[in-house]
Order: structure tokens, then sequence, then C-alpha cells
């Protein structure tokens, strides 16, 4: 595969030209379902003419650059940055200006054959437990509702299967008489022993309750009668990986921290260090290389698609919906004392995207001003491309 390398920084290999090249060996080899198969195809066609687009034609110098839509695909390593910081700063003004812990809440090796054959099963039952277990410990310890935001993570840097959740907590949280807001000690939030072993009993339980009722009746692995109480016994035996991380400094860093994390797709094309026929090269921790073949990387790229609708950024407690003209309100004022002292004040949101046009509103997310020629500064007229009115015809299926 050629380097792509282009103006202005871009990566020098795409996501998107691997695909186009190696998705046929992928489909030859395994079977995707229609999400996989929907979320190629997406990749496949971001900004590219099949998408349409616009012409930036500049009077003043002649420049003319093409300009193709973006497939807005939640997946895809090209579409993040901009819905990444537009949700970083709608939710400014909704974090309350209080220390905030990060949680990870990691699911057992042991289940994640389980959450590949029933991802929205297994991933909304990691999010309730773990949230469940978070607020009942702020309940009982704290004596306080927490605020708390947690995402879903299904990778490693390695693009394996690796199911968790992140959670930031706020360090404390409204007393339950709503009268104050009760601290939590300033160096833990709560024991991580203690999250896991709860988590842990929660999934066990509603793990048993779902094979009761034949929730996982197409499991294959659960045909032979003992296969899921060996299941259940390995999981009760060991512990559940519960980590925390010491407390942020300021809210602003708090927003800054969870711009990483909310919009990461499994691989990011900046990532991506070579493509050859046999390989792709993509760098991991510390500097680190993996090599592996282009169709075993579109592999496990694909366990990493999440189900059509499936929410992977939930709110809970002082950070829910239900919360905002309630329990919300309460804390912000009983944190308004410390606010000028222990945390500092959060930055200003800019203009939503709905009282500016879209090109000044790209402008003050990525100071790139797109009215302008790059070339000469002159204004320059965006001209529209027509989308294409026929459609190739659909794949062939893979025997």
């Amino acid at each position: 595969m050629k380097d792509c390398s282009a103006v202005a920084g871009r990566p020098r290999f795409d996501l998107a030209d691997i695909v186009r090249e190696y998705r046929a060996q992928l489909e030859s080899t395994i079977r995707l379902c229609t999400t996989q198969t929907r979320v190629l195809s997406a990749i496949e066609l971001c900004r590219t003419a099949a998408l349409g687009g616009h012409i930036d034609r500049c009077h003043a110098c002649g420049c003319t650059t093409p300009a193709y839509n973006s497939c807005r695909n939640r997946h895809c390593p090209k579409c993040q940055a901009l819905a990444a910081q537009k949700w970083i700063w709608s939710r400014t003004a909704r974090l309350l200006p209080a220390q905030h812990f990060h949680v990870v809440m990691t699911l057992p090796a042991e289940l994640r054959p389980l959450a590949r054959a029933f991802p929205r099963k297994v991933y909304d039952a990691l999010f309730a437990y773990t949230h469940e277990t978070l607020s009942e410990l702020g309940s009982t310890r704290l004596n306080a509702n927490l605020g708390i935001t947690m995402i879903l993570h299904t990778w490693t840097r390695e693009l394996k299967f690796h199911p968790h959740v992140h959670a930031i907590v706020t360090a404390g949280g409204l007393s339950r008489d709503g009268a104050g807001w009760n601290p939590s000690n300033k160096k833990y939030l709560f024991p991580v022993d203690v999250i896991g072993a709860l988590v842990r009993g929660k999934m066990l339980e509603w793990l048993r309750t779902t094979r009761r009722i034949g929730g996982f009746d197409a499991f294959d692995e659960f045909l032979d009668p003992q296969a899921f109480e060996r299941l259940m016994s390995r999981l009760a035996s060991h512990n559940w990986i519960a980590y925390a991380k010491k407390p942020f400094r300021d809210s602003s860093h708090v927003m800054k921290y969870l711009g990483r994390y909310t919009h990461r797709v499994a691989i990011a094309n900046g990532r991506i260090v070579d493509v050859t026929e046999t390989s792709v090269t993509f760098r991991t921790k510390s500097g680190k290389l993996v090599s592996v073949p282009p169709v075993e990387f579109l592999r496990r790229f694909c366990l990493h698609i999440l189900p059509p609708g499936f929410n992977k950024i939930r709110h809970y407690g002082l950070y829910s919906s239900a919360a905002s003209a309630t329990t919300y309100v309460h804390a912000k004022r009983a944190l308004e004392p410390v606010k000028a002292g222990d945390v500092s004040p959060l930055p200003n949101a800019p203009p939503s995207s709905a009282e500016l046009p879209w090109q000044e509103y790209l402008r003050s997310l990525t100071g790139r001003d797109v009215n302008h020629c790059r070339d000469c500064g002159a204004l320059i007229e965006h001209l529209p491309i027509a989308r294409p009115l026929c459609r190739a015809p659909p794949r062939p299926l893979a025997s």
C-alpha cells in the first residue's frame, strides 16, 4: 500500500485504505454482522466523492481544493476530533467545581466470549453494577450522592478485546439530606478490593438470573449443562480488577482528561506506522510497535464495533439528566464556598453550533479558518459537489 502522506501534518496511513484493500479477504475468512459491514462501508466512503462535498476556490490566486463530506460514524478515526471537542464544551457547564477520581472496572477474561456473543447485555450490566456499587459506597461511607460519568472501552493498545469502563467520580457528594457537601478522603475514594468484590457479586447474580430466564440460550458454550456452573465457579474464585487513580488537581484537568477517552476509537490513523502486503505495524505503549497481518488487523478492529444505538457514555447521580433541576443545583450551591479556593474555575464554553455558521464554529473549535485561502489569505468560495445519483451494486456475500 502506498504512503498516503498529505499536507497539514496528516497521518501517513489511513484505516480506510486498509479497509478498501483487505476487506474482501476478511469477509472470506469470517462472517461479519450487519453492523460491522455498515461501519466498514462508512469508513471506506468517508471523505470521498461518494458522500458529496464542496470545492474551495480562491479567485485571488486560483487555488482550487476539493473537500469531501465525512461519514460521521462514531467508529471512524477521522470523524471524532470535532465531536469530542463539542462534547467536552457542552459538558463543561455541567461539571461540578470539585475534585474527581478516575476509577476503572475491568470485565474478567472469562466473560469476554459471552460479551462478544451478547455485547449489549454484558456491557449494560457492567455499566449498571459498577454505577450501583459506586453509588452504594457513596451512600454508606460518605452519606452522599455522587456525580459519576462512565465511558466504555473494549480494547487494549494492541487492539485485543478487553472490555472495561472508565468512571470519573466526584471526590465526595451532596449529603443525603441535601444540607451540604460531604467530601471524601483526599487520597482515595473507596478501597478498590471492595469495589471489585461488590461488582463481582452483582454480576454473578445477574448472570444466574439471565441464565435462568433463557437469556443465554443461543450461546453455544453453554450447551454443556455443566459449562455455566464451571464458569461461575471460576468467576467467584478470583478478585475482579478495579483501579482508582489519584484525584485531578482541578476541574479544568477533568475536561482535558475526558477528551482523551470520550470519543476515542479502537485505533487512530496516527498510530499506524507502516502498511505492507503482509503486515500492518502500529504503535502501542511506551513507543513499542506491533505488527499483524492486515486481515488480522481488521478482524481485531471489528471486535470493537458497538451495537447500533448503544450509548457508551453515561451519566449517573449528580450528573444524570434527572438531577439537573434538583440535587445537582443543591450540590453546586453547596460547593460555592470552596470554588474560589480549592478548585480552579471552569473554563468558559464557546458559543454552541446553533449560534454560529458551521465555518465559524469550526474555527472556534480548531482554529482552522475555512473561509480564507491557505496560500494567499483571500476569501474563498464554497461550491457544492453533487453526490452521485446512483449507487454501486451491493457487495457479493462471502462464501
